[in-house]
């Protein structure tokens, strides 16, 4: 340690500067305890260490992810059986009931038409990543399938043709289609949203001590703020499509049977 006077070196046992000939007495215990700070200070990684450190743990929950997202063929069947073929089932047992059995009113079935996909996919995206690509054609096959199961299944009824036959039935088939694919789709994103943020949660869990000692040497904005504020604003803008979809899907199931 350094004499607080002249700043010479001194030993750790001497009371008396030997270059200013004064009396240390009475800094021993202050000038031991910033040796100790100073070496805690010396010993500490930088702010790139630690910056290095979470960007690689970052790196190895992806990878992680990719891992899961790349499941062997009977998870993909087990998930299709699940999240299309179910929802498909139950989608045309409820026309079954209402058009058939009961004959009630075709609303109760639009409005149906337009919640039950959407937990299926909510449940689906929320446990693990999945590529984007693949369920938005099941999306598309979910939507057409149901829509043509239901007008066969009337058309068992009362004979009709299970194929719209004019261009006005067309576009009620495409509507109602679409209802049931944006229903699935605000399923996805909402899904989506809630396993980012179950991702971060993890990461903050992992992280926790790194992005604090992080904190700690840096009074400014943190690189880690900075990826914070961006996944959180990710986060609000996939609620917002969501949003969005949910609209969609109210208005174009419901509006063959309000305009009319």
């Amino acid at each position: 340690m350094n004499c607080p006077y002249c700043l010479s070196e001194v030993f750790e046992e001497a009371y008396v500067c030997k270059t200013c000939s004064r009396d240390l007495y009475l800094f021993k215990p202050m000038m031991a305890k910033i040796a100790v700070l100073e070496g805690q200070i010396a010993a500490a990684p930088s702010q790139e260490a630690y910056e290095f450190r979470i960007a690689e743990l970052e790196c190895l929950l992806d990878e992680q992810d990719r891992k899961l997202s790349n499941r062997p063929l009977f998870t993909w069947v087990k998930d299709v059986a699940m999240y299309l073929i179910v929802p498909l089932l139950l989608l045309l047992l409820a026309h079954w009931l209402i058009a058939v059995v009961y004959d009630t009113k075709m609303i109760y079935l639009r409005i149906i038409s337009m919640i039950l996909p959407l937990p299926f996919a909510y449940f689906l995206f929320k446990g693990h990543s999945h590529k984007l690509f693949p369920w938005f054609v099941g999306v598309v096959f979910l939507a057409i399938a149901s829509v043509i199961g239901m007008s066969w299944i009337t058309g068992l009824v009362d004979h009709s043709p299970v194929w719209p036959q004019n261009l006005f039935e067309w576009k009620e088939v495409l509507e109602y289609s679409a209802s049931i694919a944006f229903s699935f789709l605000t399923g996805m994103l909402l899904g989506g949203v809630a396993y980012a943020s179950k991702q971060r949660r993890r990461q903050a869990g992992v992280m926790n001590r790194l992005t604090k000692a992080t904190s700690s040497l840096n009074s400014g904005v943190s690189i880690q703020g900075v990826f914070g504020l961006m996944k959180t604003l990710q986060e609000h803008g996939g609620t917002l499509v969501a949003l969005g979809t949910t609209a969609a899907s109210i208005y174009t199931g419901l509006k063959g049977i309000i305009g009319s």
